[in-house]
């Protein structure tokens, strides 16, 4: 008779029948980067995750790369007096964001860095793309998402993540990183981006929320999945070398719909809300917050992802650590 209990019954057993392993090497941390120096400031709706400025973000890399964390999303915090309508700043190879990039990678070679294009945070906006009319536009907004990955490219950085949703961005983007010989810059691209619920937190962190309306008419509708294997297929065939499903928790199913269709790496982004909502709870007394942090990122994983940009990233790289 089949007793399943009996692969259970021992702390041993349990350890060698376990089908889904979580490590450090799963892990991206997301970074908001400040202009500036010996600046920490925390983000309210964020417990535990600061804004910090280039000096400390060095520190910081330094430390999760000693934890076994090797990859890190870095996410400009623009002043609002250097917004405007075309995110010129985006391109400005003097200004903060690129040149802390390339501070970076100088620093660490061994780190891999993932940049953020977008114009959202640097437009007056708010917007991923040209606002016109009320209408967000998408291939002239093309035009600056290729100014803004060749500026990343030039720092030195491994992959550009384009989060804008633009139709034709990825195979715009990668020409026009081929055409200026960076072909070993790849492109993680968020593929299947939500207009979730869950992104809040974020926008505070950035002051990057729309200034007017919302994102629905680039972003996807939540009650949808075959859309995101149409989003895929085009990414896939424009030359993506990773698709990205955001958010996380509340699409498994999508992470796994990818994973079954497509034999390139999947990421998976567990957003801002996704980490406040356990951190809130936990802060409440209402769930062990490091319990509810590795059954969610286990979730991710066993859904078929590849990597999982997280910020809970550096907390569960010292849990991981203090189990082995």
């Amino acid at each position: 008779m089949r007793r399943p209990r009996r692969n259970r019954a021992t702390a041993a057993i349990r350890d060698l029948a376990q089908e889904t392993t979580l490590s450090t090497n799963d892990l991206i941390l997301p970074i908001f980067l400040l202009e500036g120096e010996k600046k920490k400031t925390e983000v309210e709706s964020m417990p535990g995750i600061f804004r910090l400025s280039e000096d400390l973000v060095l520190k910081e890399i330094e430390e999760c790369l000693k934890l076994g964390i090797k990859g890190f999303d870095i996410f400009p915090v623009v002043d609002e007096s250097h917004k405007d309508k075309l995110a010129t700043k985006s391109y400005d190879s003097n200004f903060f964001y690129l040149k802390a990039l390339k501070k970076i990678k100088e620093t660490f070679p061994e780190a891999f860095i993932i940049t953020d294009v977008a114009m959202d945070p640097y437009s007056s906006d708010g917007h991923d793309g040209i606002v016109e009319d009320g209408k967000i536009l998408n291939d002239e907004t093309l035009e600056i998402l290729g100014k803004m990955s060749l500026a990343q490219a030039e720092t030195g950085i491994d992959m550009i993540g384009p989060s804008d949703m633009m139709d034709f961005r990825v195979g715009y983007l990668r020409n026009v990183l081929d055409e200026n010989e960076f072909q070993d810059t790849g492109i993680m691209s968020y593929t299947a981006k939500y207009a979730s619920a869950f992104y809040g937190p974020f926008r505070d962190a950035l002051n990057s929320a729309p200034k007017f309306g919302d994102k629905k008419t680039y972003q996807m509708n939540p009650a949808n999945s075959d859309e995101a294997l149409l989003e895929a297929q085009l990414d896939f065939q424009e030359g993506a070398d990773v698709l990205m499903v955001k958010p996380a928790l509340a699409y498994l199913d999508i992470i796994q719909k990818l994973k079954e269709n497509f034999h390139i790496p999947i990421a998976a982004y567990n957003v801002s809300g996704e980490y406040s909502m356990i951190k809130a709870a936990g802060e409440k007394g209402w769930l062990d917050p490091t319990a509810a942090m590795i059954e969610s990122l286990l979730s991710i994983k066993r859904a078929g992802t590849d990597m999982i940009l997280t910020y809970f990233a550096k907390e569960a790289a010292q849990h991981l650590r203090q189990i082995e």
